[in-house]
């Protein structure tokens, strides 16, 4: 068998463990093309830009 704890650890031990588990709010930049939020380094869900050129045509991807 495994051994097993012989005292109960406090709750200021157990909070303190857990300061770094916090979640980080996710990081958005503005498009530069329509100025929709979207996430950095990556195609812009609505419009289709990358780094100043059209990467996905939407218009004909809505048409399908």
């Amino acid at each position: 068998m495994p051994p097993h704890p012989k005292r109960k650890h406090s709750s200021g031990r157990r909070d303190r463990r857990r300061a770094h588990d916090a979640l980080t709010p996710q990081a958005l930049v503005q498009c530069s093309n329509c100025g929709e939020m979207r996430l950095p380094h990556s195609v812009c869900p609505s419009c289709g830009h990358y780094k100043g050129r059209e990467v996905i045509n939407l218009e004909e991807e809505k048409k399908k």
